[in-house]
């Protein structure tokens, strides 16, 4: 690789040791690099391109937009982007499914959605506290790391995160989880030392945290818990919000409708950084101003939004395919979890890991991986579970070569 990266840029740098190629361009599930390689992405941007790297449909609405000069910075003024992305959004994912949002754009990435919404839980309550998950992970800023599980990553924030308190996710305590009875007996009894929480916030399946999914009927529990108590209920659909696990949005299996719903990554469609934040209108006690940012209207994004609204949630047939492109990847993975002993497939829709008992073979396996041109991250506290995350657009001969390069690599690793 080019020296000057290693030079010039940060130490913090991360992706780019794990897969140790210069890329030049990319359409769909492919990425390729200066050498002229072709690598079959199952990254996908961590989620921010659901939609395939330069969609063809979405890149020509951006194009005619740019050329005819439209707006591309306008803060929150009101422009016919954003008009059209509002309306749009409206019309092909918030009314079919009887949701009523209020929307704000708090600025471009999944992080200062959370920050918002935690901001605002705590203006709507008077309260501080915030109830969060175990292996959790809602971004880098500093109270979206307050309510983040791992340790290195909150590390690195250099001081106390305060204010918030982990419970344990669904499924943590090997396959059992409390019910919720051990959360209400925390919050009834005046000696369990439990501040009175503004809200909870949680994902539905947790990406960063290692491909665990939770039940509906889990998420129906901590739902009507939050309705009993009063307690605000946020979830975090940045990355697996979108269609990742099948209908738009992450919750709709259970049947509930959070108070406010952190979204961004695919979002934007196109991969253009935009994020929102849903808020039930009750709860809309923002004065004007009071939370800001200089990039939180990307008219661009609106554009491609807007057309990838029209383009795949106009009907339910990119839910349909995506659970049905999930099972797949699900039943390829058990197959290779039943070979290898240790190993355990997870996930749900096109979000699916496969863990490994000894935590080294992850790694070895995305490394293996890469250098049979197919990209896979690893997640998890100790980078233990391999995720595989394709573009939702991914053709079934693409989805079948990369289940097959994934075989191999498991087997040339654990041989």
């Amino acid at each position: 690789m080019n020296d000057i990266f290693a030079s010039l840029e940060s130490e913090v740098r991360s992706y780019c040791r794990t897969w140790p190629a210069v890329f030049d361009h990319a359409r769909g599930s492919w990425l390729h690099d200066e050498d002229g390689n072709a690598y079959l992405d199952f990254f996908a941007g961590a989620g921010a391109l659901n939609y395939g790297h330069n969609n063809p449909l979405l890149k020509r609405k951006l194009i005619d937009y740019l050329e005819r000069d439209g707006v591309v910075h306008g803060l929150d003024q009101a422009t016919t982007a954003k008009r059209e992305f509002l309306t749009t959004f409206n019309e092909k994912v918030l009314q079919p499914r009887g949701l009523n949002y209020k929307i704000q754009f708090p600025g471009p990435t999944g992080t200062n959605s959370v920050e918002s919404a935690l901001k605002l839980a705590r203006k709507i309550t008077g309260k501080e506290s915030i109830i969060s998950f175990t292996n959790a992970f809602h971004g880098m800023t500093l109270g979206s790391l307050s309510v983040t599980g791992n340790s290195m990553k909150r590390g690195g924030a250099g001081i106390p995160l305060v204010h918030a308190t982990p419970m344990p996710y669904d499924n943590y305590f090997d396959g059992q989880t409390p019910d919720f009875l051990f959360f209400e007996k925390l919050l009834e009894d005046s000696g369990s030392g439990l501040n009175e929480p503004a809200a909870v916030i949680v994902e539905t399946l947790q990406g960063e945290g290692g491909i665990n999914s939770s039940r509906p009927e889990w998420l129906r529990g901590l739902y009507e818990l939050c309705q009993k108590h009063g307690i605000l209920l946020i979830v975090d659909d940045v990355q697996m919000g979108c269609g990742r696990t099948g209908p738009f949005f992450s919750f709709e299996e259970a049947g509930i409708q959070p108070d406010i719903v952190c979204l961004s990554k695919s979002i934007g469609g196109y991969g253009l950084p935009l994020a929102t934040t849903l808020i039930k209108p009750e709860h809309d006690v923002w004065e004007p101003g009071e939370h800001n940012g200089t990039f939180r209207g990307n008219n661009p994004a609106f554009v491609t939004a807007s057309e990838a609204f029209r383009q795949y949630w106009s009907d339910d047939s990119l839910e349909r395919s995506t659970i049905a492109k999930g099972e797949r990847v699900g039943e390829v993975l058990q197959e290779i979890a039943g070979a290898h002993e240790g190993a355990i497939a997870k996930g749900r829709g096109l979000a699916r890991g496969l863990g490994f008992a000894d935590h080294d073979v992850a790694g070895k396996v995305s490394k293996a991986a890469f250098d049979r041109k197919l990209l896979l991250e690893t997640s998890g506290p100790s980078s233990e579970v391999i995720k595989i995350m394709p573009p939702l657009t991914v053709s079934d001969d693409e989805l079948e070569q990369g289940l097959q390069i994934i075989r191999e690599s498991v087997q040339a690793v654990l041989s």
